[in-house]
């Protein structure tokens, strides 16, 4: 899989703490993000948001499939324009802010865009290892940001 999209917050920069506003702790509203990049044989994008510093297992924080490639970001708030949402860790659908465990220290949150040629099948409730499973070999491009957060 190539890298070559870029994938960006108003919110927070690379690396940098998620604001309270976007966590599970405060408002608990997905945060502004924008791309470009995206390749023109793309027929949708996948955006993901998980935790892999989640006691357990990698913690999925946002699915969003089928969204559409002309688009170049999502507004606060919001979900992407055409995008289907999938349950996420916590059971539901759509955005789930950070929440990491109380004096667990700083977790990482992988904010992924992919670009597909084809959609990408999954059943009803994927957990991050199915939707990495799924993009094996699928996506035509991509792009990361990490934010941190922690209680």
């Amino acid at each position: 899989m190539a890298d070559g999209l870029e994938l960006s917050s108003t919110a927070f920069a690379d690396g940098a703490v998620i604001p309270l506003r976007y966590s599970g702790e405060g408002e608990n509203v997905s945060p502004p993000l924008t791309w470009s990049g995206v390749p023109h044989e793309a027929t949708e994008l996948v955006l993901l948001c998980e935790d892999p510093d989640a006691p357990g297992a990698t913690f999925v924080h946002w699915l969003v499939t089928g969204i559409d490639p002309a688009t170049d970001g999502v507004v606060e708030g919001q979900k992407p324009q055409g995008g289907l949402p999938w349950p996420n860790g916590f059971g539901r659908v759509g955005w789930s802010g950070p929440m990491p465990p109380p004096g667990h220290g700083p977790h990482r949150y992988f904010f992924r865009l992919y670009a597909l040629a084809e959609p990408l099948p999954l059943h009803n409730h994927p957990g991050a290892a199915d939707v990495h499973r799924a993009l094996r070999g699928r996506a035509l491009a991509s792009g990361t940001l990490v934010g941190t957060y922690q209680r």
